[in-house]
């Protein structure tokens, strides 16, 4: 499932209510049917609230979509200082994910560091990347009212043995199949969730301009907000090699 957690691509087209019941996995197709952009540029800040503080950063995001169906995505931090994080997601498998830090070091995230929060925000690098439809099982739960739109609620479950959280409950806005809401657990508990705001149309796709992971406990929060964006500008494969951390 092409579900982006933060800078989240979903190009909408409208769609008649359909008069049969659902399954979960059907509601999460007609999401992942939607089309998309082939590549994605953008400016974005980062702000995280905690303990009474705000840290701000800010970094350039580059995603591209490749004929083997898997995305690579590039992010290039500005503020304050200049790492990056150049993901690789893959079908049937975990993503491949490399950090350069500040000192020009290169490092492999591990799949027992995808648990981790990415510049000490309530992200995870686990939230970095996209999904694979068939990498996950689904249950229609019902229905549900989230960020005030009516929704289907769709429980997700990661087949690998591999997996950070437990579950998700994807909240799919029923007017179109968007996704507006994540919650996100581990074990039978809300770890966090992630809500999108401020969607507006952009070059005919409907995008989140504001992004929002907060803890359960509600403690902090980390929000993205995009700065600019363009979408389908021609990017060099090259941008996404591991060369390019250099």
């Amino acid at each position: 499932m092409k579900s982006r957690f933060f800078l989240t691509i979903f190009l909408v087209f409208f769609l008649a209510q359909p008069l049969f019941a659902l399954t979960g996995r059907e509601v999460i197709e007609k999401n992942d049917a939607l089309t998309e952009s082939k590549t994605a540029v953008g400016s974005v800040s980062m702000l995280i609230y905690k303990g009474g503080r705000i840290v701000e950063k800010a970094f350039e995001s580059r995603t591209k979509k490749f004929k083997d169906g898997e995305d690579k995505m590039l992010i290039s931090f500005t503020k304050p200082t200049k790492i990056k994080l150049l993901t690789h997601t893959h079908r049937g498998r975990d993503d491949d994910q490399w950090l350069r830090l500040s000192s020009g070091k290169i490092k492999r995230i591990a799949s027992s560091d995808k648990g981790k929060p990415f510049v000490n925000s309530h992200l995870y690098y686990e939230d970095i990347g996209s999904r694979d439809i068939d990498d996950y099982s689904y249950k229609l739960l019902g229905d549900a009212e989230a960020l005030e739109f009516d929704c289907y609620a769709v429980e997700s479950v990661k087949k690998s043995d591999e997996k950070v959280y437990s579950k998700l409950v994807l909240y799919v806005r029923k007017s179109d199949y968007f996704i507006v809401k994540i919650d996100f657990y581990e074990g039978n508990e809300l770890h966090k969730y992630l809500e999108n705001h401020d969607i507006r149309t952009v070059e005919g796709i409907l995008t989140p301009f504001s992004t929002i992971m907060t803890p359960a406990n509600k403690k902090g929060k980390t929000e993205l907000r995009i700065e600019k964006l363009e979408y389908n500008r021609d990017l060099r494969n090259s941008t996404f090699n591991k060369e390019a951390l250099r």
